[in-house]
């Protein structure tokens, strides 16, 4: 079942030095139960994506054109009183750097009562109880709600900010960087928490995240994004093992493999693209190293390279094509 899907979705920032283009064209579809990983550099435009989907963009930003549909409603033209409503009810976010948003002078366990009285998800006298609730599924002891977050360490905040995304019993949560700041053991304990939150909430979870092997052992799909636009998109079976675009390789290159220990470790040369300096043509193509003259004059569409794949390249092979062709 689908939960979400988003189809051309465009962002652009307005400011007095200009316009610039942050995210352009993106689509997906996020199934119940399902995990989508959202990767890229720093600056590719994940964040502005996220924040796109919620409309809770910057003054300055402007959705150009797309739609987002949840529940067969397209969120980018309801109300902005009408999405207010749908906020924490149907769809959630984890923000980047969550764990230090508490506000540090209420105690936890009024702030995540906080978004159910507000949306009158509970009866009054029974929020306390599903408070208590909420903290025990995502592995915070009951007897901390009426603390403070100095009180609390950075996991037990992340799974605070979690519980609080969930009061509501949203259908699709987003997560950016959950893992930040964390060290590996609680980082693992937090994805294995949301891994399992997806099967008893029958929830649709997006994840915006640097780390690949999250991504490899958390996520049923992925979507790559580079200078704010979708370089490819599939299962993670077929990104990790079939990919064709030469910004997914390289990142995957880039990216230490527990299977070939010994495999040599490779940077990708350059940056990213300023948003007011973008390149004509392929956006990666200053930094791709195996492109033609094509690539630098002529911008990638989408082609279909197996069923569920999807890539934006002018040397991506699509399927059933031979390579000589």
């Amino acid at each position: 079942m689908t939960l979400l899907s988003v189809r051309d979705l465009t962002v652009e920032y307005h400011t007095d030095s200009g316009i610039y283009r942050a995210v352009e064209g993106i689509d997906f579809d996020l199934e119940e139960c399902n995990t989508l990983g959202l990767v890229g550099e720093s600056g590719c435009g994940k964040t502005t994506a996220m924040l796109a989907l919620m409309r809770l963009l910057p003054e300055v930003g402007r959705i150009v054109s797309g739609s987002v549909l949840l529940n067969d409603m397209d969120l980018l033209r309801i109300p902005v009183a009408e999405m207010r409503k749908i906020r924490w009810n149907d769809l959630s976010m984890v923000f980047q750097g969550a764990m230090n948003a508490l506000n540090p002078v209420q105690t936890v366990g009024s702030q995540i009562s906080e978004a159910m009285l507000l949306h009158n998800t509970a009866p009054r006298d029974q929020v306390d109880k599903e408070v208590k609730r909420l903290l025990d599924i995502v592995g915070v002891s009951s007897s901390y709600m009426g603390r403070y977050p100095h009180q609390f360490s950075g996991g037990m905040r992340q799974r605070a900010m979690i519980a609080m995304a969930l009061a509501c019993r949203p259908k699709v949560l987003i997560t950016d960087e959950p893992t930040t700041a964390l060290d590996v053991m609680v980082q693992a304990q937090i994805m294995d928490l949301l891994d399992n939150l997806k099967s008893e909430f029958d929830l649709g979870i997006i994840i915006v995240t640097h780390d690949l092997g999250v991504v490899a052992e958390y996520c049923t799909d992925v979507l790559v994004m580079y200078g704010g636009r979708m370089v490819e998109y599939g299962s993670a079976e077929q990104i990790f093992n079939q990919s064709v675009h030469p910004y997914t390789q390289r990142l995957l290159k880039a990216f230490p493999d527990i299977d070939n220990p010994n495999s040599e470790l490779t940077s990708i040369p350059g940056h990213p693209p300023p948003l007011d300096d973008l390149p004509p043509g392929c956006r990666f193509e200053p930094r791709c190293g195996v492109g033609d003259q094509r690539c630098a004059r002529e911008t990638p569409g989408i082609i279909n390279v197996s069923p569920g794949h999807i890539c934006s390249c002018l040397l991506a092979i699509p399927a059933g094509r031979a390579a000589d062709e």
